[in-house]
């Protein structure tokens, strides 16, 4: 079982500051896993030819079984809302985190996180790029009950808050969902939270040690694969951990091989 988790920037090259189709589905058929959470996921928007790129995905990994969960409707940065629910905005610009799957998958579950009420400085890659004071957007829990040779397999996408303290808040009330739902549970994702912490904050192992960001260079890890020591059930072991390059968006993907 090969899981990977990618924060992809909409897609966008660092090199150029341009959105190709090709070169995302080129990028995600490259890493060639079975379970993807994605991050930084646009569906609807004109600066990503209007695409649901959750839907690229699937089908550069030719996984049957995926699914595009909103945080927000509109685009960051710019005007945007919290999405409330999954009718919200179907036919307006909508941004969140994507789930992709090549096992079958029994039941969906969405969690909604609040925004951090406060701006924060972040910096922004590429071309123009920079420090900038930006207003938080809400964020989104994805999870996916999966059919797959080990038995059932709880695994979850997420991608939490920039703010400080805010996504630790964030990643608890995370793990307190997850832990309703059946183990072996992983949670995936750009937590923003360097290194050890995510494992700390959170009580879970981290199944992935290797720096991801910025992607030509990493030197620090915000993309996490985490899984429930207490989940009930038992995964394969870690085989292997890579970070490979891609063509595509300021991180690089963490890929975790299991058995």
């Amino acid at each position: 079982m090969r899981l990977a988790t990618f924060n992809m920037l909409h897609g966008r090259s660092l090199a150029d500051g341009r959105f190709d189709e090709r070169r995302l589905a080129a990028a995600i058929a490259g890493l060639d896993v079975d379970v993807l959470a994605l991050q930084e996921v646009d569906r609807g928007q004109s600066r990503s030819e209007l695409l649901d790129q959750t839907a690229v995905a699937a089908d550069a990994l030719g996984a049957a079984h995926h699914r595009f969960a909103a945080a927000v409707v509109g685009t960051p940065g710019e005007v945007f809302r919290a999405s409330l629910h999954d009718d919200d905005g179907v036919d307006e610009p909508n941004y969140g985190i994507g789930l992709v799957s090549r096992y079958p998958v029994r039941s969906w579950r969405v969690t909604r996180l609040r925004s951090a009420p406060v701006r924060s400085p972040v910096i922004v890659p590429g071309p123009g790029g920079g420090l900038i004071l930006l207003r938080d957007e809400p964020r989104v829990l994805l999870a996916a009950i999966l059919d797959t040779p080990y038995g059932d397999v709880t695994v979850a996408a997420t991608h939490l808050s920039f703010v400080p303290g805010w996504n630790i808040r964030q990643l608890r009330s995370s793990v307190r969902a997850l832990r309703s739902l059946p183990g072996p549970r992983v949670l995936l994702g750009d937590l923003n939270l360097p290194g050890r912490v995510a494992g700390l904050v959170s009580g879970w192992r981290m199944l992935g040690r290797l720096p991801t960001y910025p992607s030509p260079a990493p030197r620090v890890q915000l993309d996490h694969v985490l899984a429930d020591p207490r989940g009930g059930g038992a995964l394969p072991p870690v085989t292997a951990v890579t970070t490979p390059e891609t063509t595509v968006s300021d991180h690089r993907p963490l890929v975790v091989q299991l058995g």
